[in-house]
């Protein structure tokens, strides 16, 4: 498989894995708002409509537009980034972040706001809460930052003249 194909499957899998998980939060768990389940020490499912971005940020009746064209925007970007990515890491990454990216758009426009309910908390502190597509997302960016950081290519050469040297006449 070629790493673009690689990039669009992720994208794939992680749009289906956040639209089922959504529809299965909504019509076959069918928790009510501000419920909590515990589900482990450290996770509890924790219906919430975000009708912002992360915390709440932009949450109002004029900014679901907005956010559904800037997501629409990044994504088109993203896939420009997509094609071109050299490294099969990258394309997988950035796959993450798209697939990520179209799940909340969808719920954007379905519902007017996103569905949020992992709820990942360590006692009383608590992250949060998120979906599938906010965690690939986040995902997506680690590992693309990790890739950078940890990836070892050579400089290209400069071209001559641009080091500062004097040409010899």
């Amino acid at each position: 498989m070629n790493r673009r194909l690689a990039g669009v499957v992720m994208a794939l899998v992680v749009l289906l894995a956040d639209q089922a998980s959504k529809y299965w939060v909504l019509y076959g768990l069918d928790l009510p708002q501000r419920a909590v389940v515990r589900i482990l020490p450290v996770l509890n499912f924790a219906m919430v409509w975000n009708h912002g971005v992360t915390f709440g940020i932009l949450a109002g009746d004029n900014a679901t537009l907005l956010l559904i064209v800037v997501a629409a925007v990044a994504v088109i970007a993203l896939a420009v980034w997509l094609w071109r990515a050299v490294h099969l890491t990258t394309t997988l990454a950035v796959g993450a972040i798209i697939g990520g990216a179209i799940g909340n758009i969808i719920s954007r426009v379905q519902y007017g706001a996103v569905v949020d309910f992992i709820d990942a908390h360590i006692g009383a502190y608590h992250w949060y809460v998120f979906n599938v597509a906010d965690a690939a997302i986040v995902c997506g960016v680690g590992t693309l930052i990790l890739d950078s950081m940890l990836r070892r290519e050579p400089a290209a050469p400069l071209p001559t003249g641009a080091r500062g040297d004097k040409e010899a006449s």
